[in-house]
Protein backbone atom coordinates (compact mmCIF):
# COMPACT_ATOMS: atom_id res chain seq x y z
CA UNK A 1 0.00 0.00 0.00
CA UNK A 2 1.18 3.48 -0.74
CA UNK A 3 0.75 6.27 1.76
CA UNK A 4 -0.87 9.25 -0.02
CA UNK A 5 1.20 12.38 -0.57
CA UNK A 6 -1.05 14.53 1.64
CA UNK A 7 -0.47 12.16 4.58
CA UNK A 8 3.30 12.23 3.98
CA UNK A 9 3.24 16.04 3.81
CA UNK A 10 1.29 16.25 7.08
CA UNK A 11 3.73 13.84 8.73
CA UNK A 12 6.71 15.95 7.64
CA UNK A 13 4.94 19.08 8.92
CA UNK A 14 4.51 17.38 12.30
CA UNK A 15 8.20 16.40 12.35
CA UNK A 16 9.24 20.00 11.60
CA UNK A 17 6.85 21.34 14.24
CA UNK A 18 8.25 18.94 16.82
CA UNK A 19 11.86 19.78 15.92
CA UNK A 20 11.09 23.51 16.20
CA UNK A 21 9.24 23.13 19.52
CA UNK A 22 5.97 24.02 17.81
CA UNK A 23 3.94 20.92 18.61
CA UNK A 24 1.12 20.93 21.15
CA UNK A 25 -1.20 18.39 22.71
CA UNK A 26 -4.63 19.89 23.27
CA UNK A 27 -7.76 18.53 24.88
CA UNK A 28 -10.59 19.05 22.38
CA UNK A 29 -14.18 17.86 22.04
CA UNK A 30 -14.99 15.40 19.25
CA UNK A 31 -17.69 17.06 17.13
CA UNK A 32 -19.35 13.74 16.27
CA UNK A 33 -19.34 12.00 19.64
CA UNK A 34 -18.91 14.92 22.09
CA UNK A 35 -16.16 12.90 23.80
CA UNK A 36 -12.86 14.47 24.83
CA UNK A 37 -9.95 13.84 22.45
CA UNK A 38 -6.27 14.58 22.94
CA UNK A 39 -5.23 16.19 19.67
CA UNK A 40 -1.74 16.65 18.22
CA UNK A 41 -1.47 20.17 16.81
CA UNK A 42 1.20 22.13 15.01
CA UNK A 43 1.52 25.63 16.43
CA UNK A 44 1.83 28.49 13.96
CA UNK A 45 1.75 32.24 14.30
CA UNK A 46 -0.47 34.85 12.70
CA UNK A 47 0.99 38.13 13.87
CA UNK A 48 0.89 37.93 17.64
CA UNK A 49 -1.77 35.20 17.65
CA UNK A 50 -0.98 31.51 17.90
CA UNK A 51 -2.73 29.22 15.43
CA UNK A 52 -3.23 25.53 16.30
CA UNK A 53 -3.59 23.17 13.34
CA UNK A 54 -4.98 19.76 14.38
CA UNK A 55 -3.45 16.71 12.72
CA UNK A 56 -4.95 13.80 14.64
CA UNK A 57 -5.82 12.51 18.06
CA UNK A 58 -4.16 9.98 20.31
CA UNK A 59 -5.78 6.58 20.46
CA UNK A 60 -7.92 5.85 23.49
CA UNK A 61 -6.81 2.81 25.48
CA UNK A 62 -4.43 0.36 23.89
CA UNK A 63 -3.59 1.52 20.33
CA UNK A 64 -2.82 -2.09 19.38
CA UNK A 65 -6.54 -2.77 19.89
CA UNK A 66 -7.57 0.24 17.78
CA UNK A 67 -5.61 -0.37 14.58
CA UNK A 68 -4.79 -3.24 12.24
CA UNK A 69 -1.25 -2.83 10.86
CA UNK A 70 -0.21 -3.75 7.31
CA UNK A 71 0.44 -7.42 6.63
CA UNK A 72 4.17 -7.83 5.89
CA UNK A 73 3.36 -10.85 3.71
CA UNK A 74 0.63 -9.13 1.67
CA UNK A 75 1.29 -5.57 0.48
CA UNK A 76 -2.45 -5.07 -0.16
CA UNK A 77 -3.67 -6.51 3.16
CA UNK A 78 -3.79 -5.90 6.87
CA UNK A 79 -3.26 -8.20 9.82
CA UNK A 80 -6.41 -9.40 11.54
CA UNK A 81 -7.06 -8.83 15.23
CA UNK A 82 -6.09 -12.44 15.95
CA UNK A 83 -2.72 -11.97 14.23
CA UNK A 84 -1.77 -8.88 16.25
CA UNK A 85 -0.37 -9.36 19.74
CA UNK A 86 -1.77 -6.59 21.94
CA UNK A 87 0.61 -7.53 24.77
CA UNK A 88 3.48 -6.05 22.74
CA UNK A 89 2.37 -2.52 23.55
CA UNK A 90 4.83 0.24 24.32
CA UNK A 91 4.96 1.44 27.92
CA UNK A 92 3.02 4.60 28.65
CA UNK A 93 4.07 7.32 31.06
CA UNK A 94 1.88 5.67 33.69
CA UNK A 95 3.67 2.33 33.11
CA UNK A 96 7.01 4.06 33.79
CA UNK A 97 5.74 5.70 36.95
CA UNK A 98 5.80 9.15 35.31
CA UNK A 99 2.12 9.95 35.61
CA UNK A 100 2.67 12.64 38.20
CA UNK A 101 0.36 10.79 40.58
CA UNK A 102 1.37 10.71 44.22
CA UNK A 103 2.56 7.12 44.89
CA UNK A 104 1.53 7.29 48.56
Amino acid sequence: MTIPNHAKANFHTLLRAAADGNLALMECLDTRTSEPRYVLCAVGHDGTDQVFTPFGHLADGNPYDAYSPPDPDNPQGFLTTGQVRSDNCLPTADDKGESGADPT
